[in-house]
């Protein structure tokens, strides 16, 4: 009956909420304020620590808006203040602090959105859209190498339209195939485009971490392990994926199954946990938010 006595003394002067059953340790009990309720509800997380001889090891109650053990924030009602990224819940009583709903994988970074230690991951469409400045930039650093090659293969392609327009009118038949010509002057200028475009990645994530594409989007690169730039080796293998899946691209035949994967490359990030394409996950990489 003292102890009773003695434990509602102590929470006389709290505000209304949800304190330890005096009765019943292994309850909460609901306090309106002036008296106890019949309101109970199981503990929010372990029993009181059970000290010598049976005896409850009981603390006084925290005073007003103060955080309690396992969250809970006497008076206000509220949740404890959750931990930063990549920092430990907070050691309470000798228990871990339990997290607040929705955010029992927060701490690793795991089906959250972020990395271990808490960077925000980039959205798919922030790629995307970095993806197309990069792509118009490098095409017209890489135009005076390719310029020749793609005006031979038009003008290749522009006489044989006219053919099969003329042969159309005449009522005669002409082959529908595009002339091996084209493809004469076409693969090369593929190929030095697709080289173009493997330095120019590969030595803005070297030297910055990002292309000006991925800066106009607010983006980055980085190990997903680790913070800042990418180490070099990483830079050339998730380039180097890319540019080996556009080299594919330009070989008859084997054009049409690399030109799916590298659609399906592009598209991978839509449905990994991680939200990372293949050249991530070959290179360890993720694209973040800065």
């Amino acid at each position: 009956m003292n102890r009773h006595v003695g434990k509602t003394l102590r929470v006389s002067s709290q505000a209304a909420g949800w304190y330890d059953d005096p009765e019943d340790p292994t309850q909460q009990r609901y306090w309106d304020g002036n008296a106890w309720t019949d309101q109970r509800r199981p503990q929010q997380g372990p029993p009181p620590f059970q000290g010598q001889f049976g005896q409850s090891k009981t603390q006084d109650l925290p005073k007003y808006g103060q955080t309690a053990e396992h969250g809970q924030v006497y008076g206000g009602g509220g949740p404890a203040q959750s931990p930063q990224f990549g920092q430990q819940p907070p050691q309470q009583g000798g228990y871990p602090a339990y997290p607040q709903s929705g955010q029992g994988f927060a701490y690793q970074g795991r089906n959250s959105g972020t990395t271990p230690d808490g960077q925000m991951l980039s959205g798919w469409w922030r790629r995307v859209f970095a993806r197309i400045i990069d792509g118009i930039i490098a095409w017209f650093i890489a135009l005076p190498l390719t310029g020749y090659f793609y005006l031979q293969s038009s003008r290749v392609m522009n006489s044989w339209i006219e053919d099969v327009m003329d042969a159309a009118r005449a009522g005669s038949s002409t082959p529908v195939s595009v002339p091996p010509e084209v493809y004469k002057w076409a693969v090369p200028a593929s190929l030095l485009g697709a080289l173009v475009a493997f330095v120019y990645e590969y030595l803005f994530l070297v030297a910055k971490g990002r292309t000006p594409g991925k800066m106009a989007t607010g983006i980055a690169v980085r190990l997903r392990e680790v913070p800042g730039k990418p180490p070099r080796a990483a830079a050339a293998k998730r380039t180097g994926v890319v540019l080996a899946l556009t080299l594919a691209g330009s070989v008859p035949v084997l054009g049409l199954f690399a030109s799916l994967a590298l659609l399906l490359n592009y598209l991978w990030p839509l449905w990994d946990d991680k939200k990372q394409a293949l050249h991530d996950k070959v290179a360890a990489t993720n694209v973040v938010r800065v």
